[in-house]
């Protein structure tokens, strides 16, 4: 499968959109934001290195309430610069970069009311700033060279540019990942080392881009899911489970799990730390780590439209079918345009009803994220 093809969150503004299911990933993007401060204060805090023009990129800004974000935490990071120096802010200009298959209409219909909130609480004396989209994948070339002072991403480094290769025999056509949709523990060797081939390939793809098109000096924020001590099918292994489910009550052919496998890949420190270091172009400044619950972001004020509890049933079993609602509607708003190349989509309602139930039993489920600091080497 060629991600690029198909790795898009679901677009629009409607209960299963990721525009309506992003608050985990703004967890995140907060958490993260004492690492894109610091390291934009100890690089751009004096008046010799803050330029004329900041240009900088968000790469899979996806579309949704998070899209601007990362963008307004900058700004105010310059603002408190600029201030702190007794200077003028400089002019931004920001790249808003996610596939083809994203829904920039949603983002660029946000971007009136994002300039009037600008204007309202920084005056006409800051800025200005121009925002605009730069569709493609980062794995290649986005920006013409030495042209970016800060690039930041977050929640999508794990994608891979594709399903690894080598998961079939080529004789036999057989799946040699049988029953799993990721590495798993009955996965053989051979397809943890597909995938972290894949996942080193394109991340020293992706540094290398980005050094072309960075400023010496300038930096990138990444931050990744990874793995905790090795377990890299937890990310998925709640899907996989309601999968090979429906597999068992004939709702879905046994193949059709067989020989699909998520292009993804949820890298450890170790992993990261190597890449960098082998592909040379940058220095690494920090990797910090936090967890985040499987239901972070979570209000019980969550969509409870579909529930499907008798009025009988207790405030507590209601409260817990919203947590799993929450994390299966989430989840479903990254993964449903694949799923539907690889299992169609009139199982798609039922697959997520199944996995809210399951999420419930899988409380305590957590995710690792990595927050990597870096800074461009110097020619």
């Amino acid at each position: 499968m060629d991600a690029e093809q198909v790795l898009h969150m679901n677009g629009g503004v409607g209960q299963t959109s990721y525009a309506n299911n992003s608050s985990h990933q703004r967890v995140a993007i907060s958490t993260a934001r004492e690492t894109l401060e610091s390291t934009i204060k100890q690089v751009y805090g004096t008046n010799k290195m803050l330029p004329e023009c900041l240009m900088m990129a968000d790469l899979g800004c996806s579309s949704g309430p998070n899209t601007l974000t990362v963008v307004s935490y900058i700004l105010d990071i310059i603002e408190a610069i600029c201030q702190s120096l007794k200077i003028n802010s400089p002019t931004f200009q920001v790249f808003l970069n996610d596939l083809f298959g994203n829904d920039f209409n949603a983002v660029f219909q946000s971007l009136s009311s994002f300039y009037d909130k600008l204007k309202n609480e920084k005056g006409d004396k800051f800025g200005p700033c121009f925002i605009a989209a730069m569709p493609g994948s980062f794995y290649g070339r986005l920006f013409p060279n030495n042209s970016i002072h800060i690039v930041h991403s977050s929640y999508s480094l794990h994608w891979l540019s594709k399903v690894p290769s080598g998961l079939v025999d080529d004789e036999t056509g057989e799946a040699y990942n049988k029953g799993n949709i990721h590495i798993s523990k009955t996965s053989p060797p051979l397809v943890l080392k597909a995938y972290l081939d894949q996942f080193q390939k394109d991340f020293t793809n992706f540094l290398r881009c980005r050094s072309e098109e960075i400023v010496s000096g300038g930096i990138m924020i990444l931050t990744i899911i990874g793995n905790i001590q090795s377990d890299y099918s937890a990310n998925w292994e709640i899907l996989e489970t309601v999968l090979n489910e429906m597999v068992k009550e004939n709702i879905i052919e046994a193949k059709c799990v067989d020989n699909f496998n998520m292009p993804s890949y949820f890298p450890s420190a170790k992993e990261v730390k190597s890449v960098i270091e082998k592909e040379g172009s940058f220095s690494l400044q920090k990797l910090n780590t936090f967890e985040t619950a499987a239901d972070a972001g979570f209000t019980s004020e969550h969509d409870d439209t579909t529930l499907n509890f008798e009025a009988e049933e207790s405030n507590n079993n209601n409260n817990n079918y919203k947590r799993g609602k929450y994390v299966s509607d989430y989840i479903r708003a990254v993964t449903e345009p694949i799923l539907v190349k690889q299992f169609g989509e009139t199982i798609m309602d039922e697959l997520f009803e199944r996995l809210a139930y399951k999420v419930i039993e899988c409380a305590n489920d957590k995710y690792l994220n990595l927050v990597i600091s870096l800074t461009k080497n110097y020619s």
